[in-house]
């Protein structure tokens, strides 16, 4: 097995290879690349489908027992500066390299299909291959430095895949508003991590948890400078798993194509940022108020994602603000110490909510017949119903993630969700509290959107409906709870990669290439929570804290577990009942409820304003700041600048006059120069 370890490297270098392979082919030779379409999609997947391998015999080999590998050079070293570059294999890295490579590998089938049509198609590949091999580097990195390298590289390619249709307004707003909001949690990651090192001087994980403790408890660092840096550290996960108050990309990123969601914003890249918490753990589980202020941050996050998730319509920013809720629970799962369950979660949840987003695109394939090229309307909810009758692969595999994510057992969400709530409640009943609200809301949107697109009547043909719809579009507030703002319509179109639609009476199944994944992955959806249940928690005997030993299994409290489950899947079924009541059987008029709250209502809608108070504060505080700059420096600092050469220009026309080359004219100047200054000195 040691072979395996030897050839670690390979498992972000394969993908690397097929991304430049295909690269350097749309680069010299554009035409007859593109035209090899499906052969390049094949090379980029064997060579994914090669590292999942490795991944998955490496993860074989650490179940089995096989101690941490860890392989490093000497990369930079300048006097005693000396910066190692590498790999490293233990159980987190073998976890987090399975589950990126197999939705990896899932989602490059199903983009065959989708973007069947796109112009794109094999530049698409080419950036599904590059972002897989940054995220598979920045997992077996084995210091801060490197996992900083990658870091970066992720976020290039999540700026290449959301404008991916870069022609496209929305597209190119929204990567760019990707961009900058995780340029300022990347500058807080960096100027943590160079706090640290000059604390520690390492950026090997543990032993600057080692060298830190002994710094704080023998005084020769304050906690408050030790916690300021590890906050600035966690900035970088704030923004990279879209937590409060940088979470306002991950909405937009919706304009990217639909399997990009999927791989990026719900599997992988969100993840990044608890990946990067829980190899932070020895640092962060020192510091009580950094600790405290991570699971107020998550706990906070999860509730305002679920809050503005129950008015959405557009069937992909209801799942976009599932996702930002989500990574709430598991970075609040991080900050009261419940190491295992925020990485059980981050599994479980990579699983069904990247069927859940390739479900959506598999809806908005279907209706796309129906609707034509408009986008907008196909993926508007309320265009849709009974698609269960058209769609039954879409609609029970999307049934299996609503399921998993409302928490009802025995689906994974259940295990993983009721872990967090249960060691929260032991650490904070208040952040219990939250997270238990938060677990009905999800359950309530989520079966919302269940019932809004595969139950009830199809509304697809529906012209009245359409038609009021394109009145919201051009500003007019037309029906029903959750419309959606002019903005909102205008920039939330996915081409879905087809150009050549035409209209039919039906929506219609997707392809192969795109139910097989759905069925795939419906499968860790509905059992792979069953390896962490509290009777046999196999899981957590493979994943636990750094620098702790594995206990023996403690006998579970069958009562303890009953009222804790038994809380949390009573709370998922209120949620679950109210949606059916609103939106199956339509018993409650929920336009009635949004009329009878509407301040509440529209406080959701609008995302709790906080796009507008950013646009206010910093995009045009920002202009008005620039405008003040660019009067002082019109003013003052050109007044300066031009001043100075208008003295130069007059001294200098003044003084060539004396420029004569008569020496007795030179010696007349010396001479009254001098007599002045006897004056001068003389008076004074």
């Amino acid at each position: 097995m040691e072979i395996l370890y030897d050839y670690a490297w390979l498992i972000p270098v394969l993908p690397l290879f097929g991304a430049m392979l295909v690269g350097i082919g749309l680069l010299s030779f554009n035409d007859a690349t593109n035209k090899l379409r499906q052969v390049n999609a094949i090379v980029i997947l064997t060579l994914m489908g090669a590292a999942a391998t490795l991944s998955f015999a490496l993860l074989w080999s650490q179940i089995q027992g096989h101690e941490t590998y860890l392989r490093t050079f000497e990369w930079a070293a300048a006097g005693d500066f000396h910066l190692y570059m590498g790999y490293t294999v233990d159980h987190l890295t073998t976890l987090m390299l399975a589950v990126v490579t197999s939705v990896a590998m899932l989602v490059m089938i199903y983009t065959d299909g989708y973007m069947s049509h796109d112009k794109g198609y094999v530049r698409f590949y080419a950036y599904l291959s590059l972002f897989s091999a940054s995220m598979l580097g920045l997992v077996l990195s084995p210091n801060l430095v490197q996992i900083y390298v990658f870091w970066e590289l992720v976020g290039m390619c999540s700026y290449l895949l959301i404008g991916f249709w870069y022609d496209r307004k929305g597209a190119a707003d929204a990567c760019q508003k990707a961009f900058v909001t995780n340029r300022v949690g990347d500058f807080g990651l960096l100027l943590g991590m160079l706090g640290l090192y000059w604390a520690t001087g390492t950026f090997e994980f543990a032993l600057m948890g080692e060298r830190l403790e002994t710094l704080i408890s023998s005084g020769a660092l304050s906690a408050g400078l030790a916690t300021t840096f590890a906050i600035l550290v966690f900035m970088g996960p704030m923004a990279k798993s879209a937590q409060f108050p940088l979470h306002v990309w991950l909405p937009d990123a919706m304009e990217g194509p639909t399997p990009i969601s999927a791989l990026i914003h719900a599997a992988t890249m969100v993840a990044a940022g608890v990946f990067l918490v829980a190899r932070m753990f020895p640092v962060f589980e020192q510091l009580p108020a950094v600790m405290n202020f991570i699971a107020w941050v998550g706990a906070i996050t999860a509730f305002i994602g679920a809050t503005i998730a129950l008015t959405q319509n557009d069937i992909k920013k209801g799942l976009a603000y599932s996702t930002m809720s989500q990574l709430g629970y598991m970075v609040l799962a991080m900050g009261v110490g419940a190491y295992t369950a925020g990485l059980f979660h981050l599994m479980t949840h990579a699983y069904f909510k990247a069927m859940l987003f390739l479900g959506s695109g598999s809806v908005i394939h279907g209706m796309e017949e129906v609707v034509g090229h408009d986008a907008v309307l196909a993926q508007d909810m309320r265009l849709m119903g009974n698609l269960r009758k058209y769609m039954p692969a879409t609609s029970l595999t999307f049934l299996v993630g609503t399921l998993a994510i409302s928490g009802i057992p025995p689906f994974a969400g259940f295990w993983s969700k009721d872990e967090i709530l249960g060691a929260t409640f032991q650490a904070n009943p208040v952040l219990w509290l939250i997270g238990y609200a938060t677990a009905g809301m999800t359950a309530f949107y989520m079966f919302r959107m269940y019932f809004m697109t595969f139950e009830g009547d199809f509304r697809g043909t529906d012209t009245t409906i359409k038609g009021q719809l394109k009145a919201e579009a051009a500003g007019v507030f037309a029906f029903g709870p959750g419309a959606m703002q002019k903005q909102e319509l205008a920039a939330t179109a996915d081409h879905g990669g087809h150009d050549d639609h035409h209209h039919a009476s039906e929506p219609h199944e997707s392809p192969i290439t795109m139910t097989l994944p759905l069925m795939l992955l419906a499968i860790p959806a509905a059992l792979i929570g069953l390896i962490g249940t509290p009777f046999a928690n196999k899981f957590e005997a493979f994943i636990f804290p750094p620098n702790e030993v594995i206990e023996a299994a403690h006998e579970v409290d069958l009562m303890e577990f009953l009222v804790n489950g038994g809380s949390s899947v009573g709370i998922g079924l209120i949620g679950i009942t109210l949606a059916s009541l609103m939106y199956r059987t339509k018993t409650i008029d929920p336009a009635a409820i949004a009329k009878r709250f509407e301040p509440l209502y529209w406080f959701s809608r609008n995302k709790w304003y906080l796009d507008d108070i950013n646009n206010l504060l910093f995009v045009q505080g920002s202009r008005r700041l620039a405008r003040q700059v660019l009067e002082v420096d019109s003013k003052v600092v050109d007044g300066v600048v031009n001043l100075t050469g208008f003295v130069t220009l007059v001294t200098g026309e003044g003084l060539k006059y004396f420029e004569n080359g008569r020496a007795q004219f030179y010696a007349l100047i010396v001479f009254g120069a001098v007599l002045g200054l006897v004056v001068v000195f003389g008076v004074t």
